[in-house]
């Protein structure tokens, strides 16, 4: 009886184990079925040329695995810059270009010298070369006749350091293909449709291909860099954009300016004039006209306002080559939008460029703040080797937007003041901030230095802006007292000092007051120098 209890027990171990072999086997060979199919319907394409050496541990989310640690939609400045960047860290990339041909743009030919340190400390400053940039010295102002020369505070750098001008599209090509020589970054181009979220993440994007195909792309963060007529800024931000005017743009050719390797502004009625070259044989002529109602190209009217309104204001070393450029008809328009960086920090996404925070681009600006921006991401990202979780990865990256603030902040709050003073107004107030401004720059030494110093994004201080411009409202105001304070000319003043406040302030409070002055006292300021202290 014994034998036979012990027999019947070893039977039916026997079969039973054989049974759970069974059932395990028919498991394994169905999840191993559904995962391969699943990668032919709708991740095989997201997964190919996936390398092994990425940085960081990838993550599974509901829609699939990620292709990437970043994906960044766009490849312009700001976008192929970012690709090779991080790409130099290491990280997976995905690059998603509407576009990669080379782009034909009117805006971003002048680098400042602020923006080409910045391209020398990410490594891209042979990018400049090979496309016939030319550099650039400093400014020239025009007025009435009269002209000063303000060259930038360049003694304490190496001699190549300088401004850089030249042809959008050829520097963009240059960054594009130096990114792409690194394996582990893939240009793709397509057309970014939406922001895949999930639960108020953002997983992944998708878009269309080249051949129409729609597809998905997942990764812990995705990068949106896709300019300033972006499409998935509303996903991220409540965007505020103004329009206060627009550029005209004309190519001059076989003509020298009166002052090579400056660029030239003149305080021409009704808005400033720009030159500046843009390769050994070209001259870029932008006409910036207030509002957003042009003169009609097709029927003959933006030839007539060139040839009657500006002509007459141009120097008479170009006057011949500008006049060639309107009968020729490649007349360019281009909108100059202002839009202050809103912080909505969203896990899962990042907004950087145009597409994240634009200004009046009478101080070509914009290439220095994003390669800035570009610095400072870098930097707080290079502590990290897991980005999988987004909640975490979105609080820590909350100390962006306060660390990027001096040189955003100086160069935006600059470029507002200045075009609203430069530009004429039959206001007598504004006359005199406009002369008193002239002619402060004209003083030479620190009132020549300072404010060219904060433009060029050598010394992106925010106090020190702000000292200089009230410093150009006082000196205006002296001169009116002057030879008699008469009760005509105090009032004057007093309205040119509330006019220079009344231009400041709200740029100012658009910037971010407690971030542009005092950062240290922002909560999110600290989370970075933890993070890099704890390391």
């Amino acid at each position: 009886m014994e034998n036979t209890v012990d027999n019947s027990y070893i039977v039916a171990t026997f079969y039973v184990s054989l049974l759970a072999f069974v059932v395990l086997s028919v498991l394994r060979h169905r999840t191993s079925n559904s995962v391969s199919h699943s990668r032919k319907i709708g991740y095989g394409n997201v997964l190919k040329n996936r390398s092994d050496s990425t940085r960081g541990e990838l993550f599974r989310r509901p829609y699939g695995d990620a292709d990437a640690d970043f994906i960044i939609v766009g490849a312009g400045v700001a976008g192929a810059a970012l690709a090779y960047t991080l790409g130099k860290e290491g990280c997976k990339i995905r690059v998603i270009e509407r576009d990669l041909t080379e782009p034909d743009r009117i805006v971003g030919e002048l680098l400042q010298p602020g923006g080409y340190l910045k391209l020398i400390e990410l490594g891209l400053e042979d990018c400049v070369e090979e496309i016939d940039a030319q550099r650039i010295h400093g400014y020239v102002l025009f007025k009435d006749g009269k002209n000063t020369k303000l060259s930038y505070p360049l003694e304490k750098f190496h001699s190549d350091v300088s401004g850089r001008a030249f042809h959008n599209g050829r520097f963009i090509q240059r960054m594009r293909e130096k990114a792409a020589t690194f394996p582990n970054v893939e240009l793709e181009q397509g057309t970014v449709t939406s922001l895949l979220e999930d639960e108020g993440t953002i997983r992944g994007v998708q878009y269309k291909t080249k051949s129409g195909e729609a597809l998905k792309a997942f990764a812990p963060l995705t990068i949106v860099c896709d300019g300033c007529f972006s499409n998935l800024r509303r996903s991220l931000c409540k965007p505020q954009v103004d329009v206060p005017s627009c550029f005209v743009g004309l190519a001059l050719k076989n003509c020298e300016l009166p002052y090579p390797n400056h660029g030239h502004v003149v305080l021409a009625d009704p808005s400033p004039i720009l030159f500046y070259p843009i390769s050994s044989s070209e001259i870029r002529c932008l006409v910036d006209i207030p509002g957003q109602k042009l003169p009609s190209l097709s029927n003959g009217d933006m030839s007539r306002y060139l040839k009657t309104i500006v002509a007459p204001q141009v120097p008479c070393e170009v006057h011949a080559a500008f006049m060639a450029a309107i009968e020729s008809g490649d007349i360019r328009t281009m909108p100059n939008r202002i839009m202050p960086a809103s912080s909505v920090p969203t896990p899962g996404a990042l907004l950087l460029g145009d597409a994240f925070n634009m200004r009046h681009p009478l101080t070509g600006g914009g290439m220095t703040v994003a390669l800035a921006d570009i610095v400072v991401l870098r930097d707080l990202l290079k502590p990290l080797h897991n980005f999988s979780d987004a909640d975490s990865l979105t609080k820590y990256l909350e100390s962006f937007y306060t660390l990027r603030k001096p040189m955003a902040s100086t160069i935006n709050t600059l470029a507002g003041a200045l075009y609203m003073v430069f530009c004429a107004s039959p206001d007598q107030a504004r006359k005199e901030m406009q002369e008193a401004c002239f002619d402060y720059l004209s003083l030479g030494g620190a009132c020549s230095t300072g404010p060219v110093g904060l433009l060029s994004g050598l010394n992106p201080s925010p106090v020190c802006l702000v000292l200089h411009f009230f410093a150009v409202a006082v000196y205006g105001f002296g001169r009116l007292m002057l030879p008699l304070p008469t009760p005509k000319r105090i009032w004057l003043g007093v309205r040119l000092i509330l006019g220079a406040s009344w231009i400041i302030f709200p740029i100012i409070k658009a910037e971010g007051m407690m971030q542009m002055f005092f950062p240290a006292r922002v909560p999110a300021y600290h989370r970075a120098h933890s993070k890099k202290g704890s390391k």
